[in-house]
């Protein structure tokens, strides 16, 4: 079972990466992997937020080996998965415990933070489920009968309103009030007709921002910052 897999971040294509992993003494020789990404881990790893930029570099991902059938079950293709952190593999695991959740599906649906996903099913949030790719209402009807009361350890602190941790950001912003702004600024930006899960990745980018916002109107501004490809 392959469970870690540490190289340089090659090539990424879409849903997937390639990862080169070289052994000493071989004069750049090595196996390359390809590994197919959760949707959230591909959109970082191309571009948005702090994992960007990050062709050439070294890499860790948490993998998942399955094999994927083809051919109506005549033959079966071994495939990784990969996530960048553990919390991601595991809640993906349980997520594909749902009826009609493949592990494809899967990776295409979770768009975003995992802590997201669990605090909507906690919460019994059917409109943010059923604004992941291919999550219609009766699937997230059914993601909530299943999963209801087994997520409670995805649901990240920040997601409440509390780190649970003391002192201020790198950027100096209170931890602590982070969530709520977010909160306030994701309610304005329904209202005005956006998309929840677009929201929601522009706001996870301005709060990761080295100055991150003080307020509703700093985050907005800079929400539509980074709308508008600035």
């Amino acid at each position: 079972m392959i469970r870690i897999i540490q190289g340089i971040l090659q090539e990424l294509d879409g849903p997937s990466a390639l990862i080169r992993l070289e052994s000493a003494g071989t004069d750049g020789l090595g196996i390359t992997y390809q590994v197919l990404l959760q949707a959230y881990a591909a959109a970082r790893l191309s571009g948005q937020g702090a994992q960007a930029g990050r062709i050439g570099q070294p890499l860790t991902l948490h993998t998942l080996h399955y094999l994927e059938s083809q051919s109506q079950g005549a033959v079966f293709i071994p495939r990784l998965a990969g996530f960048l952190a553990p919390q991601d593999r595991a809640f993906f695991e349980l997520f594909t415990t749902v009826k009609g959740i493949g592990y494809r599906k899967a990776l295409r649906a979770m768009t975003i933070d995992t802590s997201r996903i669990a605090a909507a099913i906690a919460d019994r949030d059917l409109a943010l489920l059923q604004s992941l790719p291919e999550v219609g209402r009766r699937t997230a009807e059914t993601i909530v009968a299943t999963l209801h009361g087994k997520v409670d350890t995805f649901v990240s602190a920040s997601t409440y309103g509390s780190t649970g941790r003391e002192g201020t950001s790198a950027g100096g912003a209170d931890d602590s009030s982070r969530t709520p702004l977010a909160r306030e600024a994701m309610e304005i930006l329904l209202q005005l007709g956006e998309n929840r899960i677009q929201a929601i990745q522009w706001i996870d980018r301005a709060m990761m921002a080295d100055d991150p916002p003080k307020d509703t109107q700093q985050l907005l501004q800079l929400v539509y910052l980074i709308k508008s490809g600035a």
